[in-house]
């Protein structure tokens, strides 16, 4: 489940609030252990979403660094370069 979360944090360009939100998705599916939550817990669910979401656009907010930025292509060109290294037969 949490093979989805990205890092996020010193990109260009920066994270959209549709990863940050995804991420946050994949996290509490994580700590709740359950990707469909029942109907009874969908509310609480929700907000734990929305919470992390929150909470982690207002640390990727605050973060700063000294080095460059990365681009997106070029580190995902190196995950598939290890991945191709990893699964290779």
């Amino acid at each position: 489940m949490c093979r989805n979360i990205r890092q996020l944090h010193n990109f260009e360009p920066p994270a959209t609030p549709d990863e940050v939100q995804a991420a946050a998705l994949q996290y509490v599916r994580k700590v709740a252990g359950s990707t469909n939550p029942s109907q009874r817990n969908q509310a609480a669910f929700d907000r734990a979403v929305a919470a992390v979401a929150a909470a982690t656009e207002e640390l990727l907010a605050e973060l700063v660094t000294a080095a460059p930025p990365k681009d997106r292509e070029t580190e995902a060109a190196k995950a598939r370069e290890r991945a191709a290294k990893r699964y290779a037969s």
